[in-house]
């Protein structure tokens, strides 16, 4: 079975079962300032979970792309990824766990014709502390389903995978975890649980591949979650009934929910009996061009370098088609951070220099018909890609010489401060530094290398504050003027570029105005001549600059533009240049001050255009 169609099985499944299909979210989550990805199917709807009407009903399914950055060291073995599509299905205050237990058991052992006596299942023990009760509704909804294939289901205690390696399977088929394996929120544990925020107890499905040997480094024992690769987690149903309140406990949400997901490469890996989720033709097709590139059989040595280039060039194009460009901070650190991982174990399979691009290819294939921006943004993908493995290459030689130095100085640990430096001097991440460290059997000072990264983003913050306050360098006409010019320039920049064209710093002065903005590369002599026009013909057309007061969700539905970094109350100011017509050509979140009307600004002028770093552009402007 391909994935494609495990993926159309899923959502026609639960369409005939009264669910709307709604389409994948963006890698970059819209409204969700709390995380830099969407890691869940469910972060999207977390409004809708809370009790907020969706505009589809109360039975939703899709298959939502996801990135988890704390999954990167995790790679390199058989069933982790950062980059996964999440197979998801919601009762948003509808059905509940009769219907959902018994709807995904009928998928797997009839749809996917998975075998019934490879299925393991967990549930909620309880949490006495914040008197959540042990989830026995479940179990007996269990047994019954599998009693109904013939399969006989023992429920076993196991709390947790300590006591997992240590009991063992003892016959079961259901297993109680308490909540470090069973309870699903955005932020884990129930401690961990912000006010506010839901959460629940969960049940998880378990694929058995009987062909792998229990390895005893896990320990003594096997059981379904062991990380030996005998058992794969491939479905999990979060019952999210619960709120943490303000005062640490736990209230009961006005609506129960049932949020879904499984991972659609665990589920084919598992529909194909295959332990290992590489093989599947998503990550297979990869793969291939990287044997051919290299020369070396997958099967071979080196299976963790062709696992991890194939999920960071994966990550990497889907991050990219939703427009992030990498830089040192935020979600530009992490593709950087992939890029750079990707161009070292290619050099470990003694791929060519250059080769990572070809891999583009075959990821927007698999994908062409699914998730049409991967088709779009191709050229931008391998050019990005192409770019950052050529800077990295740049420097990796002289970075590489210098470790050598700095180990051998190193006797057994190498410092902070030189950690450090390898990675603002020479673009090593620590996570490389730690590789390297690792082949040659010596240690690094990791907390030692935080403090230092501390310091250096407090200095720089520091600066900035000074440099940048406010973005306007006082209220003088002139500077309230070209204030208002910015609004202008920002959107003639997303009417010709485009509309991923975010801004991402910006300073005015009394003499002329700057702003940074994401863009992949050099503007040319027409981009610039087409934006500078776009202007000035809306300054001429004399468009009214009108601040409304409004709530900070209105804001965001009605696409006014966010000012980078920026945390806003829930009301705000909105500053809109609309003509006497009411047509809106800029809406921006800003504070003023701005002119009454475009036509007193003057002939804008842009004066440089420039990079600033890789994927910011800064263009200077003044008015004449």
């Amino acid at each position: 079975m391909t994935s494609r169609e495990l993926r159309e099985k899923f959502l026609k499944f639960f369409e005939q079962r009264g669910h709307i299909i709604i389409p994948s979210a963006s890698l970059v989550p819209e409204k969700d300032p709390t995380t830099l990805f969407t890691g869940s199917g469910m972060q999207p709807l977390i409004p809708y979970l809370l009790g907020q009407p969706h505009p589809l009903g109360k039975r939703l399914v899709n298959s939502q792309k996801c990135f988890r950055a704390e999954d990167i060291e995790e790679v390199g073995d058989n069933r982790h990824t950062t980059f996964f599509e999440m197979l998801g299905n919601w009762s948003l205050g509808d059905y509940f766990k009769e219907e959902q237990l018994s709807w995904f058991f009928e998928f797997l052992t009839k749809e996917v014709n998975l075998d019934p006596n490879r299925l393991y299942i967990t549930v909620f023990s309880g949490d006495p502390n914040n008197n959540i009760p042990r989830d026995d509704e479940s179990v007996a909804i269990w047994k019954e389903l599998f009693a109904e294939k013939g399969v006989k289901a023992k429920d076993v205690e196991l709390l947790n995978s300590k006591q997992g390696a240590k009991l063992g399977m003892q016959g079961g088929r259901i297993f109680y975890y308490d909540s470090s394996k069973n309870w699903w929120s955005r932020s884990g544990l129930p401690e961990n649980m912000p006010s506010g925020e839901p959460g629940g107890p969960d049940s998880e499905v378990f694929y058995e591949f009987v062909e792998v040997e229990h390895d005893s480094k896990f320990g003594k024992y096997c059981h379904p979650n062991c990380n030996c690769g005998r058992f794969l987690e491939i479905g999990n149903s979060v019952f999210m009934e619960y709120k943490k309140n303000e005062n640490g406990s736990f209230d009961k949400l006005l609506q129960k929910n049932v949020d879904f997901g499984g991972g659609l490469e665990r589920i084919t890996a598992a529909a194909n009996n295959s332990p290992d989720i590489f093989e599947i033709d998503l990550l297979s097709s990869i793969i291939k061009k990287m044997e051919d590139l290299s020369g070396i059989d997958y099967g071979g040595e080196g299976k963790e370098s062709f696992r991890i280039i194939a999920d960071h060039m994966r990550a990497a194009s889907f991050m990219i088609a939703d427009g992030v460009r990498p830089s040192n901070v935020e979600r530009g650190y992490f593709i950087r951070r992939l890029v750079r991982r990707a161009v070292r174990h290619a050099d470990t399979l003694k791929m060519s220099k250059g080769s990572l691009v070809s891999l583009i290819n075959p990821i927007v294939q698999s994908y062409a018909d699914d998730y049409p921006e991967i088709v779009q943004n191709k050229s931008l993908i391998e050019e990005t890609i192409k770019e950052e493995e050529d800077k990295f290459r740049e420097t990796l030689e002289k970075g590489l010489k210098v470790f050598e130095k700095i180990s051998v100085k190193a006797g057994g640990l190498i410092s902070g401060r030189g950690a450090f430096d390898l990675y603002q001097t020479y673009g090593f991440p620590l996570e490389m530094t730690l590789d390297l460290a690792k082949e040659k059997g010596i240690k690094v000072d990791e907390e030692g290398f935080r403090k230092e990264f501390q310091k250096h983003q407090k200095m720089s913050r520091t600066s900035a504050d000074k440099k940048f306050k406010g973005g306007l360098a006082d209220t003088k006409e002139e500077t309230v003027k070209l204030h208002t010019a910015h609004h202008l320039l920002l959107a003639a920049l997303q009417k010709i570029l485009g509309p991923q064209v975010k801004q991402r710093g910006s300073n005015i002065t009394s003499e002329r105005l700057r702003i940074d903005f994401s863009h992949s590369k050099k503007m040319t002599t027409e981009e610039l001549k087409k934006i500078e026009d776009l202007v000035n013909q809306k300054i001429k057309e004399g468009l009214n600059m009108i601040k409304k007061e409004m709530s900070k969700e209105e804001a965001e539905n009605i696409g006014a533009e966010m000012e980078f970094g920026v945390k806003y109350s829930d009301i705000v100011s909105v500053y809109l240049a609309e003509d006497d017509k009411g047509n809106i050509f800029s809406k921006e979140f800003c504070g003023g001050p701005h002119v009454k009307n475009t036509k007193d600004l003057g002939h804008f002028k842009i004066t440089k255009e420039e990079s600033v770093a890789s994927g910011i552009r800064r263009i200077k402007a003044i008015l004449e």
